[in-house]
Formats: C-alpha cells, sequence, structure tokens
C-alpha cells in the first residue's frame, strides 16, 4: 500500500482482559480485580452520558442508580426517540430454552464465526456469558416478550445461526426494550439522579490534561453554545450508515459525537466495516432519503427467491414452482435462508447483476409465505408479524399474504466505532465508548439480533462494572469555566457555526449528503475494488473543498435550524468517508461486510488472509493534507479455529 495514503504508527493492544485466566473466568476475574468506588465517594462524581438509546439509556440509569450524578444529553425530543427504538426482529441470549444445542460457548463461536474472524475473543465471550442475564432483566422490567401456550418465553431462529435462541415482542422488540430501559431513566430522573439535556448535541470533546473531562454541546432549540464537564464521559450515540444518505438509520442518526472525540485522539478502528441488511423494501425513486428496513425475523418463514431466468417478468404468482430459484436453499442446504446477512446480502445482489432480478430496474427478490401461511395458517403468521407486513403494505401498496414482498439490499449498521479496551475505555483516558458507538464485539459483521444484546449488555452490566476501575483516582480536580481546553474548544464551535452561515453558496446540505452517499454506495459499498476506492479517494476531497465553499445553509444560529444541523453533520461524513475508504483500500482481503472483489474464492465467496490482516485497523486523527496514522491490534484467536467461513 502507497504510503501517501497512511502512516504506520505503534501498535496498540487491549491490556484490561485477564488473558491469564480460562476464558470462561475472564469477566468475572476482571470484576474482582478492577477497584471500586465506595457509596459516598459516588456523589462526589459526576458522569455525562451521551446518548438514550440501548446503551445510553440502559447506562445512565444503572450508573444513577448506583449513587453517580448523571447528566444526560440527547438531540431528539424525547429519550424513546432513539433509534434503537426501530429495531424489530429480536434480541439473542444463549438460554437454550429449546433444548437444541445452543450454549454460551455456541453463541460465542457462532459470533466470532459470523463476524468473519475479525473480533477479539474476550469480548464476544463476555457478550455471550452476559446475554443470559440480560434477558432476565428484560423480563423482571416487564418487557412483554412473546411467549409460548404454555407461558415460557418464545424463541425464533436468526441468520447466521442453527438453534433458537432470539427472544421478540412481536416486531417491536426494539421499541419494547426500550420503554423497558426508559422506565429505568426516568425512575432516576424523578429521583434527582440523572440532569436531563433534550434537544442537546454534542459538537466537541473537552480533554484536560490528556483526559476526558466534558463536552461542548449546542441547544438545538435556542442556538446556545455551553460546556458541560464531569469525571468522565460516555458515548452511546450508535452509528454512522447515515455516511451513504440512503441507510435503514433514522434520518439524525449520524458521527458527530464519536468523530469529534476521534479529532481529540480517540482511535477509529475498521471504519470500512458497514453491514448490508438483505432485507430492505427496495428503492423507489432518485430523491428518496430514507430506507426501511422489514426485519430479519422475516427469513424465519419466508422464502428467498428469483426467476430461474433472465427477463421473466411475470407475477410471482403466475410462475411455477419448478421455475423458481430458492437460491439460498440451493447454495446453503444447511442454513438455508438464514445464512448471515453479509452472504445473504451478496447473493441477492449477484442473482440481480445476472439480470433475474424482480420489480422495477430488477434491483429485488422475492421474499415470499405462501408456504408459511399454508403450513401454519394466516392468523399465526400474522400473530408473529402482523405489525411487520402492515407496515410493508402501507409503504408499498402490495398485500403480502397474498404476493411475496419484494427486497433488496440496504445500507444497516456498522461494525467500526471507536475503538476501545476490554473496559470499553477508548484510547483517550476517561472517554468510555458503549453499544454501536464503538468497534469492540462484532467483527466484520454483525449477527442479526445482537445488536440490541450489545447495548444492553454495555449499558446495564459492562460499562458499570469496569468505569469503576478509573473512576476509582477520582474525585478529579475541578475544571474551571475559563480553562484554557474550554475555551478553546467552544470557539471552535461558534467558529464552524458563524463559518457555515457566512459561505452562502449554492448548493444545498442534502445535495452534497446525497452526493457523498452515492460515492460512498458505488465504491465502499456492497462490493469495494482498489480502482473504486482510488476514484472515491480523488472525488471526496474535492467535495470536501467544494462544500466548504459552496454550501447554502439558510437561517441563523439562535433559532431551531435543522439545516444547520445536517451541515454540521455532513461536514463530519466527509471526512469519515475518507477515512472508510483509505480502511478498505489497504485491506486487501474479504471478510464480512468488506468485499473486495480482487479477495474471492472460485465460488464467490470471501476471501480472507489472515497472515496479513488478522488484526484491528485502529486509526489516529491527523489535520486535513496528512494522511491517518494506523495502528495495529492483533487479533489471537486461542479457543475459536480460524477457518474459511461455510454455512452449506
Amino acid at each position: 500500500m502507497a504510503l501517501e495514503l497512511f502512516l504506520e504508527g505503534d501498535p496498540i493492544a487491549d491490556t484490561k482482559a485477564p488473558t491469564d485466566v480460562p476464558i470462561g473466568e475472564r469477566w468475572s476475574e476482571r470484576k474482582f480485580r478492577g477497584k471500586l468506588v465506595n457509596p459516598a465517594n459516588r456523589r462526589k462524581m459526576t458522569i455525562i452520558v451521551v446518548g438514550t438509546g440501548l446503551a445510553g439509556g440502559a447506562a445512565a440509569a444503572t450508573l444513577a442508580e448506583a449513587g453517580y450524578k448523571v447528566k444526560s444529553f440527547w438531540f431528539q425530543d424525547s429519550p424513546r426517540r432513539a433509534h434503537s427504538i426501530a429495531a424489530q426482529g429480536g434480541i439473542n441470549a444463549a438460554k437454550n430454552y429449546r433444548n437444541d444445542g445452543d450454549s454460551v460457548h455456541r453463541l460465542f463461536y457462532d459470533t466470532v464465526k459470523g463476524g468473519d474472524f475479525r473480533s477479539r475473543e474476550d469480548n464476544v465471550h463476555r457478550l455471550a456469558e452476559i446475554s443470559t442475564q440480560i434477558i432476565d432483566q428484560c423480563v423482571a422490567q416487564g418487557v412483554p416478550f412473546a411467549r409460548e401456550y404454555g407461558g415460557l418465553l418464545d424463541n425464533r431462529s436468526f441468520g447466521g445461526a442453527q438453534v433458537s435462541r432470539t427472544f421478540y415482542a412481536r416486531g417491536q422488540t426494539g421499541q419494547q426494550l426500550l420503554i423497558g430501559a426508559y422506565q429505568a431513566f426516568e425512575r432516576q430522573v424523578a429521583a434527582g439522579n440523572i440532569e436531563t439535556h433534550s434537544r442537546t448535541e454534542m459538537l466537541d470533546l473537552v480533554v484536560v490534561d490528556g483526559k476526558a473531562r466534558g463536552i461542548v454541546v449546542r441547544d438545538l432549540v435556542t442556538g446556545e453554545v455551553t460546556t458541560h464537564v464531569a469525571d468522565v464521559v460516555v458515548l452511546g450515540t450508535g452509528g454512522y450508515s447515515n455516511v451513504y444518505y440512503l441507510s435503514t438509520n433514522a434520518k439524525g442518526s449520524n458521527t458527530t459525537a464519536i468523530w469529534r472525540a476521534h479529532k481529540r485522539g480517540a482511535y477509529f478502528a475498521n471504519p470500512c466495516y458497514t453491514q448490508i441488511h438483505p432485507t430492505c423494501i427496495p428503492v423507489s425513486g432518485d430523491y428518496q432519503s430514507k430506507l426501511t428496513l422489514m426485519s430479519e425475523s422475516l427469513r424465519n418463514d419466508g422464502r428467498v427467491w428469483v426467476p430461474k431466468e433472465r427477463g421473466d417478468s411475470r407475477p410471482p404468482q403466475d410462475i411455477p414452482e419448478d421455475e423458481r430459484d430458492y437460491y439460498l436453499e440451493r447454495k446453503y442446504p444447511a442454513f438455508g435462508n438464514l445464512v448471515p446477512r453479509d452472504i445473504a446480502s451478496r447473493q441477492a445482489k449477484n442473482v440481480c447483476d445476472e439480470g433475474r432480478g424482480v420489480g422495477p430496474g430488477g434491483l429485488g427478490v422475492y421474499l415470499d409465505f405462501a408456504e408459511a401461511i399454508q403450513r401454519l395458517g394466516r392468523k399465526a403468521v400474522e400473530a408473529k408479524y402482523g405489525n411487520l407486513f402492515d407496515m410493508y403494505a402501507r409503504i408499498t401498496g402490495e398485500d403480502p399474504y397474498s404476493a411475496p414482498m419484494r427486497i433488496y439490499p440496504a445500507v444497516h449498521y456498522t461494525m467500526g466505532g471507536l475503538w476501545v479496551d476490554y473496559d470499553l475505555q477508548s484510547t483517550i483516558p476517561g472517554l468510555f465508548v458503549i453499544g454501536e458507538a464503538n468497534f469492540s464485539d462484532h467483527g466484520a459483521n454483525r449477527l442479526g439480533a445482537s445488536a440490541l444484546m450489545q447495548g444492553l449488555s454495555d449499558g446495564y452490566f459492562v460499562l458499570p462494572n469496569t468505569i469503576t476501575d478509573y473512576l476509582s483516582a477520582g474525585p478529579f480536580e475541578k475544571v474551571p469555566a475559563d480553562h484554557p481546553a474550554i475555551v478553546e474548544a467552544e470557539a471552535g464551535v461558534k467558529a464552524q457555526v458563524e463559518k457555515f452561515l457566512s459561505i452562502n453558496g449554492t448548493r444545498t446540505v442534502a445535495s452534497f449528503h446525497r452526493e457523498l452517499g452515492r460515492l460512498v454506495w458505488d465504491y465502499c459499498g456492497m462490493e469495494r475494488t482498489a480502482e473504486g476506492l482510488r476514484k472515491a479517494l480523488d472525488r471526496i476531497p474535492e467535495l470536501r473543498k467544494e462544500f466548504w465553499t459552496n454550501v447554502k445553509v439558510a437561517g441563523d444560529a439562535h433559532t431551531f435550524n435543522q439545516n444547520l444541523e445536517h451541515a454540521a453533520r455532513v461536514a463530519d461524513f466527509i471526512e469519515l468517508a475518507e477515512l472508510m475508504c483509505i480502511d478498505a483500500l489497504h485491506r486487501e482481503e474479504s471478510c464480512g461486510g468488506h468485499f473486495r472483489a480482487e479477495s474471492q474464492t472460485p465460488e464467490g465467496e470471501a476471501l480472507r488472509n489472515d497472515e496479513e490482516f488478522a488484526y484491528v485497523a485502529a486509526w489516529g486523527w491527523t489535520p486535513e493534507g496528512e494522511p491517518p496514522v494506523l495502528h495495529r491490534e492483533a487479533l489471537e484467536y486461542e479457543y475459536v479455529h480460524l477457518a474459511q467461513r461455510s454455512y452449506k
């Protein structure tokens, strides 16, 4: 790789996991070895938590209940508007209620394998262990999980597994889990232990003497810029899929909090690992601004197929069974329609590229429930998936009970994020990162129903036990309002706001975002090539220059101004997109959601290069015009044997 793209930095390693004991004992041992904070001292300490999704909301509630003073920040009007509410399909847990061979070790193995052997064993095993506690916690909160006739909690299967370990609340699992976390959160608000700041966006991190000590925020209603200080800062701000403009994420989802922390010294790990979800409603027009996801749970009973012949435009009901290609069942008989998301997405793209796609533009495949309705009855299917079917019908005007759904892959989840150690602490002491905002658990591809699991694991169980080791040295020295770090950070935020409003160009913020998204999708999307990535890296600096000289941001800084909000987020997306492409170009292998066309098996599967790329790529920030710095964290596998993934 040419040196002009990046510089080599010192290796990085996670030193917090106690590797001198067996993996099944490491989490318990870490909790024992970590230092504690006595209850009297907790009352003297303040923790800032940014974000109120499953990770942020659970963390704020748990830390406040433990006795810390918590300040919570979110940019929506209500904590319940966090994007976690949109997760539909379920949450994994190794309970083995079906007695079908599941276990903590099997969930651990499935997650490492599903991530194409690019995740840390220690973090993944801890996640599998805690999964069983999460379900008990949520049931105690009153989360209405689906139950079998006898009253036991029901399970269903998800991609990448051959067991039924996914707990669900119809097609509203994320919503119900978030309401549970929200209730715990509001209880602490009422008790006076959480100070709330709604409609408030973090725009910078305050670092004092090398430690995270606060954040600079902007009130999105009044435009006021202020600084809040604390003993520690926690970011639970979600992923960055909206860099692609069209994604399954909420329109407000962005990278700004973690990107601004990155620019203050937090390493950004594996930015190119983005997940393409196979069951999205296809794009319907050039000016569409949002994509809608149909839950992966539908692949339990829905069968994926396309016509065997190219250009077959007959209605699906008119295509006989022997003229249909159930291509996932044909290629992967052991897993069928429940192969991991990256594989299902890539195979959908392949059949569409062959000219066998369905719907407008041939960019779609069928997800057919006819067999399930015949086998189970319509009422049973409605009980499982009714709200999802209703949503599809409202969006498309088509009845999925009488005709197959049409689906196509779309950008969904980001496995990359800020680098953290076993304690979930970033490379900036005092800055902890939880949930999708960090990189830690999923490798190069996240298994379905594991996002909710990680968010609640980090928020309820991991962070409250690991943050104490850092806080045991506190309370820390007070930071005065006139401290140079605060003055500099506030001035930078205000200057950027003034800059946006002064450019007065001819292009809208949305037009830049749309162009960037198309560029990244074309060259750093479902399939990447060296040639395409270099094209993107040629164009992105040009786009950044044009953005900063020709963007039009209407309105002013002292009112509710969504153009101004969007401008700051797009500025960060442009910088992130460049790092994503550099990361994808330097990783000359295919693994999980990162598929390089130059690196594939004769059967078209992802071909890893373990000798050269079995590491986490942790990137250090450098000013514009200078190449980023690559720090490698070697991945070592002691309990899972490295092997070419096979789901056949």
